[in-house]
């Protein structure tokens, strides 16, 4: 391809502060007597600094693979392998770097430079072969797709092209070259839905077994078991066998590439309703794909990137998912020193019902320590061990657990009917009806038998942490502990800290959350914490608009151009209306009429009826019968415009209050608690960018959330 290398190096000036992936080449007598140039990159950092691909890190493995192609041409080595270091192959871009890109012919040169690159692994004179050791993501993946042949390790645990989730296209010939490798439909599993489901990843048997790979090995001997491939290549180059490559040109080929993409659109339009531009972009690139050579669709690809990378959503997305998650995320705000925390040996939970048998499961899993359940009598208690030891047998089914992991951990799970079953705990978490004199009930009866330091813990969603502590000998050891449902999907746990609570129960209540494995936020002890505050008052604006007399339809569509992962009726459904409720319920108790308790709610919660909407046989949705004939609607109805912009500044105006009142400490712990607790999604930065983007935080409350 034609490139001015004078702008490859002004961006690589601009990043002289990269944290380069260096090129390593070490050669390999092979027993043929050929050589092999083992590239290797490497950031010279532990496996906590994953390898990442900026613009200095992509000049040096240019300069490496053209000193490479000279020896190729001159017979001094005979293939070429490039590998990474322990548990990386590449995690692709360096996001930091690609956000810092503020001219459009910056972007470009970023995105041409990848192809620049990778065009020599794909023709460098002698065969080229990636040893997938690890992680490979994006560029990572590209990187591998540009060799002439793949190996990858059983215990490569991400393999993907995440960039539809980030706002991007995989625009180093990804999106040409793997759909002729595995096929349009894996493809696009790979680029279109894995993204959009949570960034699901291959692992390394799966990304096998889709084609993406021609051999597979054991971690345990990997690179030596590559390099007997390699000579095994070059001995025998047909051995080779790619049953889900296909050729475009076949018309049956292209078929089903018109016909994947079109199923994949209508996957996106029910994930996104339009909301963000990437995905689209993606399926564009990969439909013009099938008719035109890898230098015109690199084209196609670099056009998509210099625009998409100063999109609102992409940088939205990449401060979601770095500066949130990846960053903010693993450092909690408020969280006390670790050292405070005391060690938990023994966990106690209260109730056998589902979330207590989520509970449990997740305790017991993630800290292999004994876990026992109570409840009122032994048929209860017998229910929820049979849940948690079902799931477990799931766990095996599926070969996430071994025959040995699954008798330990059930080994570790008992039940009782007393609560003198906790007297040696050293946690406790209750998760029983959210009725607080229950609760408080509850409380009384664990902290009669269980030691002073014991950390009690309450998982309610919307009651006062701080009244259930108000009769306790030792309320300083009391925490909200608060998941979200289901238990072991949602990285979101929100820690509530009461007037009483000291920093030692604070801190072990974080070292447990980590353990875990969630994403722990501290917030102040206020009525529903953060997401369901903030949720239910999404949920009751529009409520109202329909008991205001919208209809159904309108009211439920009206939040489409924020691309949620449902609209507020389903969320309700899902939630449960008794739940939903009882919450608002609640936060109208402590906050009035911001949350209007709905009556028309009501009546379908008397009338057991658990959702608005009833699907046809033919999979299509009307309202239900039985609900029509209950509900009451006035005679003021809205359009979908003016309930969005009633929800906008509802929201605005509720998140603005919760700041104020300093549940949390910052906007961005309310984004954070949004996208792991909600499902918020990333392409819209957390919602107080969102709000302050639309307009929403300056109409409300006169300025924006993030300067």
């Amino acid at each position: 391809m034609t490139v001015d290398t004078k702008k490859f190096a002004a961006v690589a000036q601009m990043m002289h502060d990269e944290t380069v992936t260096h090129s390593f080449v070490t050669d390999v007598a092979l027993p043929s007597g050929k050589t092999l140039a083992l590239l290797t990159l490497d950031n010279g950092l532990d496996h906590k600094k994953p390898t990442t691909l900026g613009p200095n890190s992509l000049l040096e493995l240019r300069a490496t693979l053209e000193t490479q192609a000279e020896r190729a041409k001159a017979g001094e080595i005979h293939a070429l392998a490039i590998t990474g270091k322990p548990y990386f192959l590449i995690a692709g871009a360096d996001l930091s770097a690609v956000t810092r890109l503020s001219e459009p012919e910056q972007a470009t040169a970023m995105a041409s430079l990848g192809h620049y690159t990778y065009e020599l692994l794909a023709d460098l004179g002698v065969p080229t072969f990636a040893f997938i050791n690890g992680l490979a993501l994006g560029g990572g993946l590209e990187i591998a797709l540009a060799c002439n042949y793949r190996t990858v390790s059983t215990a490569a645990g991400a393999l993907g092209l995440p960039e539809g989730f980030l706002g991007l296209i995989p625009g180093w010939a990804g999106v040409y070259r793997l759909p002729r490798l595995v096929g349009p439909e894996n493809a696009l599993k790979v680029m279109i839905e894995n993204p959009l489901n949570n960034n699901r990843t291959l692992s390394g048997p799966a990304a096998y077994k889709m084609g993406v790979a021609d051999a597979i090995f054991e971690p345990a001997d990997f690179i030596e078991h590559s390099v007997s491939f390699v000579e095994s290549v070059l001995a025998d180059k047909d051995q080779i066998q790619r049953p889900n490559a296909v050729d475009p040109s076949d018309p049956e080929v292209a078929r089903r590439w018109l016909e994947a993409a079109d199923k994949a659109e209508q996957f996106v339009d029910a994930k996104l309703s339009g909301a963000a531009p990437a995905p689209y972009k993606i399926l564009e690139v990969f439909r013009k794909g099938l008719s035109i050579s890898q230098q015109e669709s690199a084209a196609l690809e670099i056009e998509a990137l210099t625009g998409l990378m100063r999109t609102n959503q992409f940088q939205n997305t990449v401060y979601a998912f770095l500066d949130l998650v990846q960053k903010r995320g693993k450092r909690p705000a408020g969280a006390p020193d670790a050292k405070l925390a005391r060690p938990v040996s023994k966990v106690g939970v209260v109730g056998a019902g589902l979330m207590a048998g989520q509970l449990a499961l997740l305790f017991v899993r993630r800290l292999n320590v004994p876990v026992v359940i109570t409840d009122l009598d032994q048929s209860r208690v017998d229910k929820g061990i049979a849940y948690i030891r079902g799931e477990i047998d799931k766990l095996n089914a599926k070969g996430r657990m071994s025959q040995d992991a699954v008798n330990r951990t059930k080994a570790l799970v008992t039940g009782s009917v007393t609560k003198e079953a906790f007297a040696d705990a050293d946690f406790v978490i209750e998760a029983v009806f959210e009725e607080l004199n229950v609760k408080k009930q509850v409380f009384a009866e664990v902290e009669a038998v269980v030691s002073p330091e014991c950390i009690l813990a309450t998982n309610t969603s919307s009651l006062s942490v701080t009244e259930m502590g108000r009769d306790l000998k030792h309320p300083e050891r009391l925490v909200g502990f608060h998941f979200f449902n289901p238990v072991a999907l949602m990285p979101l746990l929100e820690i509530a800290a009461t007037q009483w609570t000291n920093e030692t129960s604070l801190s072990t209540a974080f070292v447990v959350g980590k353990n875990l494995k969630k994403t722990t936020v501290k917030t102040q002890d206020a009525a529903a914490f953060v997401v369901n505050r903030v949720l239910l008052r999404l949920m009751s604006e529009v409520q109202a608009a329909f008991d205001e007399g919208t209809d159904a339809p309108t009211a439920d569509s009206a939040l489409a151009p924020m691309g949620l992962p449902m609209s507020p009726f389903t969320l309700l459904a899902m939630v449960g209306l008794p739940v939903a409720q009882h919450v608002n319920e609640s936060l109208n108790a402590a906050f009035g009429d911001r949350f209007a308790v709905s009556e028309n709610l009501q009546k379908l919660i008397d009338a057991k009826i658990t959702a608005l909407w009833v699907k046809n046989e033919d999979g299509s949705e009307q309202l239900n019968p039985q609900a029509v004939e209950l509900l009451v609607q006035g005679d003021k109805p809205s359009t979908k415009d003016e309930i969005l912009l009633r929800v906008q500044n509802a929201l605005a105006e509720e998140i603005g209050l919760l700041l104020a009142e300093g549940v949390v400490a910052e906007a961005a712990d309310v984004d954070l608690c949004m996208i792991t607790g909600a499902g918020w999604p990333m392409h819209l930065g957390g919602i107080t960018p969102y709000l302050d983007q639309v307009g929403a935080s300056e109409r409300v409350n006169g300025k924006k959330f993030n300067s």
